[in-house]
């Protein structure tokens, strides 16, 4: 009860408020005034807003509520299930017990693909025993998707890239459900459902290439930050265009919301209180909908401050602006 009681308290702050606020890198536009309603699941309003669906049960059942009322069925061949395997270390990556009833009902793979930046998930045999290691092959089949290569995907019209590197096995799924834990990152400010399908999916060549802004197949390090944002963008972009914009659903679960991404083996300890689970058929606005409700919260300063620190929205308000979904939505509660 008084989870709920927390996050109408939140929704009520969101109605009334713009929260888009300056950071720190680079200004951006001001965001639209959010709508918070209670139509039933599935439904669409009259302005035709893109619908975000939010439980404030972080459980099993929570997120089956969720993919329901989304009204996308993974149905109809293989279905990949695109997840974190977290960095060893880290303990804030979805837990297998909490996604294990989810992952199951629809049949899906698990699959991750290998870093850039070394550590235990560099490589693809380390990579498994993590995914052992951490309880996913116990729910699921695994599937490293670029332990075979990469394969290029076109980047329609983009600022810095032109292809975008991903998993060879990306081609082998006809579904995608993009799960995603939403938490800070030390790079990218937050990381969500935009940052699963871009780095998320890139391979290990790809992941340079992102964070380099297009400019290195072999190195993540030294690109222009704002580049790098864009490019995360456009990648997202690349990987939804190949797969069909018809067959991803996407959820972010906001608990655990440290500073730090999954990506890192020593991550700060959360200072705000998890706040919910969110699902939507639009990428952009699942990630807009998640900041939003950062800044409403009461002890959201921390996660703020990393966010603007590094122009983080930028990733969502370019992700817009070259078509991938929109900053215009409508929050409805489940609860």
């Amino acid at each position: 009860m008084k989870k709920i009681l927390y996050v109408l308290a939140i929704l009520m702050v969101l109605a009334g408020c713009n929260s888009s606020g300056k950071n720190a890198v680079q200004a951006q536009e001001p965001a639209p005034v959010i709508s918070v309603s209670s139509v039933p699941a599935g439904a669409a309003d009259s302005a035709q807003k893109v619908l975000v669906y939010m439980t404030a049960d972080i459980s099993p059942a929570g997120l089956a509520a969720v993919y329901e009322a989304l009204g996308r069925e993974a149905a109809g061949g293989k279905v990949a299930v695109k997840i974190s395997t977290g960095e060893p270390g880290g303990k804030h990556f979805l837990a297998p017990a909490l996604i294990k009833d989810l992952v199951q009902s629809v049949d899906g793979t698990i699959v991750e693909a290998n870093t850039a930046y070394g550590g235990r998930r560099a490589a693809t045999a380390m990579h498994y025993q993590v995914a052992r290691d951490h309880g996913f092959t116990a729910i699921a089949p695994v599937v490293i998707l670029d332990e075979n290569g990469d394969i290029p995907l076109p980047v329609a019209n983009g600022k810095h890239l032109t292809e975008d590197l991903v998993g060879a096995h990306f081609s082998d799924y006809d579904f995608h459900m993009v799960l995603s834990h939403f938490k800070g990152h030390g790079m990218g400010g937050f990381g969500g459902a935009l940052k699963n399908l871009s780095i998320g999916y890139a391979s290990s060549r790809g992941k340079s290439l992102i964070h380099s802004g297009g400019r290195s197949l072999t190195s993540p390090w030294g690109g222009e930050q704002n580049a790098f944002l864009e490019s995360m963008a456009e990648a997202a972009q690349a990987v939804v265009n190949a797969g069909g914009p018809e067959n991803f659903v996407y959820i972010n679960v906001m608990n655990h919301l440290s500073v730090d991404c999954d990506c890192s083996s020593n991550p700060a300890a959360p200072t705000m209180a998890d706040i919910a689970i969110l699902a939507s058929l639009d990428p952009v606005a699942l990630d807009k909908a998640c900041v939003d409700l950062v800044y409403a919260a009461p002890d959201g300063k921390d996660l703020i401050e990393r966010i603007e620190s590094r122009n983080g929205i930028l990733t969502v308000t370019h992700a817009a602006a070259i078509g991938l979904g929109s900053l215009d939505y409508e929050l409805v509660s489940l609860d």
